[in-house]
């Protein structure tokens, strides 16, 4: 069985078709503590971060659009690599992602946050490039470029 607390503050609960409700049950209200600590933590990101209306979500998109792929260069640039193409998307859950092709994608709503969180999240995607997982060589190579990228980091959570 699994529970799962989504960004729209649903709790979604996941058990074996034939499970009796009963179990389902005891099973949730054991974890009340750990479900009322994740919905609080996203209400408190939704109070900070609302999902975008169309006209913001527009105007980031944009922005993306225009601010990424000149950070993208400077770093690939810096970290000797090169990339297939950069795709901008409205994904929620993740900020960054590398394709195994090389395909750099990024969400809009990176746009929210500083400059220096943007700067890390290319930065990490590129270093995908080289390392696809996130071993000690995957970060001493985003060290190598951003020494202080676990305060970088930190300003994404």
């Amino acid at each position: 069985m699994a529970i799962e607390v989504t960004a729209d503050c649903r709790v979604v609960v996941r058990a074996p078709q034939r499970c009796p409700e009963a179990e389902i049950g005891r099973f949730v209200a054991s974890r009340e503590g750990w479900i009322e600590e994740k919905l609080a933590l996203q209400r408190r990101r939704l109070e900070r971060y609302p999902p975008p209306d169309e006209g913001e979500a527009a105007a980031l998109r944009e922005r993306a659009r225009r601010e990424i792929p000149p950070r993208v260069e400077k770093y690939a640039g810096i970290m000797g690599l090169s990339y297939a193409g950069i795709t901008i998307t409205g994904a929620r859950r993740r900020f960054g992602s590398c394709s195994s092709k090389g395909r750099l994608c990024f969400s809009y709503l990176l746009m929210r946050y500083p400059g220096e969180a943007i700067d890390y999240v290319v930065v990490h995607e590129l270093a995908h490039l080289v390392y696809m997982d996130h071993g000690p060589r995957f970060y001493a190579l985003v060290a190598s470029v951003l020494s202080d990228y676990r305060e970088r980091a930190k300003l994404l959570k």
